[in-house]
């Protein structure tokens, strides 16, 4: 049975609380943990765009400053006395680590830049996802030179003894000599995407883990391969080699952190699981004898690298864990509504032109981990919500508020997406979109009834047409697709040139709608597929879209605008309403529904984007300023 707790109410009732007057932890995930050389501190990085500095002796956290965005990853130099964090503004900012002050802003991506190396002093390289790497002077700013083989966006960095190594979503591993610039060699491409590796300098070796759950070893001065060990069940996140002893540590979607000997690549140890844990944020302490993590609360963890027991979580919790970071709304036409969140909690709330209250939370019976879905079905009178942990939780509506909870466990990654429909003959059935590139259909009594496999990698979104027995979906790889409830894949709409992340379809079912990476709006119809407009959205990422009329879609960014989209003209008006990501929007009458990462709700009119009435959950900025004006 569902847990209904008074406590998170009367928190999010008051919009103050869960934000202290002072930093003491990142107020959304936690994306990095790099620990500093000859000392018992590290810094961090997290989607609230702070940087932080944290005492891992005193548990305490302080912040550095914010970027404009998402800090994607911080790394450190190995004398400790510089860092450099690298976010989704589009810079990378270079740290005095004694002062504690940004140095320098490096300009010149045009994407979010996701990963950071120090050559020396004088040198650093960073890459992107406008598919780019570049090698940087940072004594001036300026850039000495950019290395243009990948085909795809760039994830992953590391450097060693003269040498680049660079993967991506391209699906390859590259290196290439430091001084020419000159690519000495690819490695694959793989059958599935490579979002991390390292390297492993005492036995001249680099690591690549790859979505296929397995790390792939290679000698980086022949090139051969060394060894491919089967090691997670899904896609693997993050790649660490100790910096003293070569082993190898590995963190996937499948919630396990093990790590690897570098002598036999035999198991050696698995960490301490902690269900709120990032993992991407992975580093090994400096000298090789602690792990360092973060996790979607916001707090910092650290492990005995030996026997994997975990030895502290530091960031004050208060009285309630987490952060609420919306990720998804499904609401009705009276504006009763679901929302999932970072902190693990499906919130339901009332929100429309006359009333604006929470009116209830619930932890799930398998504990509290992020969710990223949701879908509100009054007409069937579910709630079903999908989590990171690859578990789907289906309520039953009563007396406006949830119930008999039955928790379905799916083994296919994290759920992305989620919506129900009626099958003739069947009933009603949940359509589940899976990182591991499934779309599951699941019986609203638990039962899994089938696996519609026609995507390459991670489905980001689908929805379901309002007449026929059709489904589209959208996918990290590029491609949007409609589909029968059977699994046979009806068509593909080409386009789009780049990760699509939201689909939806006008009210009548005959138009698609889809925005993606390559920032741009695609309108297609439904049955021939023929597209009808693309429509450039300037040069920050949407993430969500919703076809609110078959002349008007309106589309949430990453940086907290709204876009109303006359399809007629092709006109594109924008509106500011949040300090965050508009993750996800909803229709409830004659008014939209949009939540962001900043933890708002707000009611919008589609015509002018007007916020009518809000709610919110949390304060996640403290008014300081952004570091990115730094020469």
């Amino acid at each position: 049975m569902a847990i209904y707790t008074d406590d998170l109410l009367s928190r999010d009732r008051d919009p103050g609380l869960g934000c202290a007057e002072r930093f003491d932890r990142h107020r959304g995930p936690v994306t990095c943990v790099a620990g500093i050389p000859g000392t018992h501190t590290a810094v961090t990085a997290g989607y609230d765009s702070a940087v932080g500095y944290v005492d891992l002796e005193q548990g305490q956290i302080e912040l550095l400053g914010y970027h404009r965005h998402l800090v994607n990853r911080i790394v450190v130099n190995e004398h400790g006395n510089r860092a450099a964090s690298c976010s989704s503004d589009y810079t990378i900012v270079l740290w005095d680590l004694e002062t504690r002050r940004p140095l320098r802003t490096l300009r010149g991506h045009w994407d979010d830049v996701e990963d950071f190396a120090f050559v020396d002093d004088d040198t650093g390289i960073s890459v992107a996802r406008d598919h780019r790497v570049f090698i940087w002077d940072l004594r001036t700013g300026a850039v000495r030179r950019i290395l243009q083989e990948h085909e795809k966006d760039v994830l992953a960095v590391e450097y060693a003894k003269g040498r680049i190594y660079s993967s991506g979503d391209d699906m390859t591993l590259r290196q290439w000599d430091l001084q020419s610039g000159e690519l000495l060699r690819t490695w694959g491409p793989f059958e599935e995407e490579t979002d991390t590796c390292a390297i492993d300098s005492l036995n001249d070796r680099v690591v690549l883990g790859a979505d296929d759950g397995c790390m792939r070893i290679f000698d980086s001065g022949t090139g051969e391969a060394i060894t491919t060990i089967r090691a997670h069940g899904s896609g693997i996140k993050k790649i660490a080699v100790s910096p003293t002893s070569g082993d190898i540590l590995s963190a996937a979607y499948d919630q396990r952190i093990l790590v690897w000997g570098a002598a036999s690549f035999d198991l050696k140890v698995e960490l301490d699981r902690h269900p709120a844990v990032w993992e991407r944020s992975f580093n090994w302490s400096p000298d090789g004898a602690k792990i360092l993590a973060g996790t979607f609360d916001g707090t910092v963890l650290l492990w005995d690298a030996y026997s994997g027991r975990r030895l502290a979580e530091m960031g004050r919790q208060g009285g309630v864990p987490g952060n609420a970071c919306f990720n998804d709304v499904s609401s009705d036409s009276t504006g009763n509504m679901a929302i999932v969140s970072d902190d693990g909690l499906l919130r339901l709330a009332r929100l429309n032109p006359v009333e604006a209250k929470w009116t209830g939370a619930v932890v799930p019976r398998s504990g509290r981990v992020l969710m990223n879905s949701v879908t509100l079905d009054d007409g069937r009178g579910v709630v079903v919500a999908g989590a990171h942990d690859q578990t789907l939780h289906i309520f039953r509506i009563k007396d406006q508020g949830i119930e008999d909870e039955r928790d379905v466990s799916l083994q296919e990654g994290p759920v992305n997406c989620v919506r129900v429909a009626h099958i003739p003959g069947s009933g009603d059935e949940a359509f589940v979109a899976c990182y591991s590139g499934a779309i599951l259909r699941v019986a609203l009594d638990g039962d899994i009834r089938g696996r519609i496999r026609v995507h390459e990698g991670a489905v980001k979104a689908l929805r379901i047409h309002p007449r026929r027995p059709v489904g589209v979906s959208c996918g990290a790889d590029g491609l949007l697709l409609s589909w029968d409830f059977d699994g046979r894949l009806l068509a593909r709409f080409h386009g789009h040139t780049a990760i699509v992340d939201d689909v939806d379809l006008d009210p009548s079912g005959e138009l698609i709608a889809s925005v993606s990476r390559d920032f741009t709006l695609k309108v297609y119809d439904q049955e021939s597929g023929r597209m009808r407009h693309s429509i450039a959205l300037g040069h920050q990422s949407p993430k969500s879209v919703l076809f609110w009329n078959s002349d008007t879609a309106v589309v949430g960014n990453y940086w907290g605008y709204l876009l109303h989209v006359d399809l007629r003209s092709e006109k594109v008006a924008r509106r500011k309403i949040a300090e965050n990501g508009i993750s996800a929007l909803s229709r409830s009458g004659d008014y939209l529904v949009a939540v962001s990462y900043d933890g708002t709700v707000s009611l919008v009119s589609p015509v002018d984007l007007a916020v009518v009435r809000t709610l919110r959950a949390m304060v996640q900025k403290l008014a300081v300023h952004d570091v990115t004006d730094t020469a």
